[in-house]
């Protein structure tokens, strides 16, 4: 597949996990990719092993408003134009509410709300321009509720609703807004996670297709949701999840 070919694509938390995924993924199929992480060394450390021609790399918080602005003016700069933001960057903290600091609450909302914000307004103008697409990485947890992750739901839920209401109001511009949903998929931030035997078996039970995939499986579903193949398909926000919101919690038989 050649979808992306002659389009500019922006990802942000694209130094590991399902944002180097994405950017493998887009620039397989022929997409320029701009990558976005607060991770300096390795953003450059990741994207030496991309075509230079097609890769720009800049680093910044997308909790910082200004970091938005200066990517898209380097992107479109650099590229010409902004087909497709991918809306990725997001950082974890576990507790409930009682656990849960000030500081802590409020960083996790400043990267995983507010950071979208930024970078999906400072995008907008282009996106517009371009017809584009805007596809959010929220999470299963932005459905529904887990134990001992407070501030992350709370994060969530509000990107899940944010697709809805941007996806109405863009439309009208020929811009679609999507989210995938993943579930426990294999990454850095799942780390400790993974190390616990037990923890990962009760994921397998409730996971009717099996164990949790790495982000290249996200990857694709980002840009099925980016491309031309979706264009009907806009204020969604799709499991994936390997099946486990199919059930309602029921032990399997």
């Amino acid at each position: 597949m050649n979808r992306f070919k002659d389009k500019t694509v922006l990802i942000t938390g694209a130094a590991s996990g399902m944002g180097l995924a994405a950017v493998r993924r887009f620039i397989e199929e022929g997409a320029s990719v701009v990558m976005l992480d607060i991770n300096e060394s390795g953003l450059k450390t990741a994207a030496d092993q991309f075509p230079q021609d097609r890769v720009l790399v800049h680093a910044g918080d997308t909790a910082d408003r200004a970091t938005a602005d200066a990517v898209v003016k380097a992107a479109v700069e650099r590229f010409g134009k902004l087909d497709v933001l991918i809306n990725n960057a997001g950082i974890g903290s576990e507790g409930d509410i009682m656990n849960t600091s000030a500081e802590d609450f409020d960083r996790v909302m400043a990267v995983n709300v507010g950071g979208y914000f930024h970078m999906a307004k400072a995008a907008m103008p282009e996106l517009v321009k371009s017809r584009g697409a805007i596809v959010m990485t929220s999470s299963v947890s932005g459905l529904s509720g887990d134990w001992q992750m407070f501030a992350y739901n709370t994060s969530k839920g509000a990107v899940s609703n944010m697709v809805r209401a941007m996806a109405l109001d863009a439309a009208k511009d020929g811009v679609r807004v999507n989210a995938v949903n993943p579930s426990f998929t294999d990454t850095g931030m799942t780390k400790d996670m993974q190390e616990d035997a037990e923890l990962v078996a009760k994921f397998n039970e409730r996971m009717p297709l099996g164990a949790p995939e790495g982000p290249d499986g996200v990857a694709a579903v980002m840009a099925f949701l980016a491309s031309d193949d979706a264009r009907l398909i806009t204020g969604v926000n799709l499991p994936v999840d390997a099946g486990l919101m199919a059930s309602n919690g029921q032990p399997p038989q």
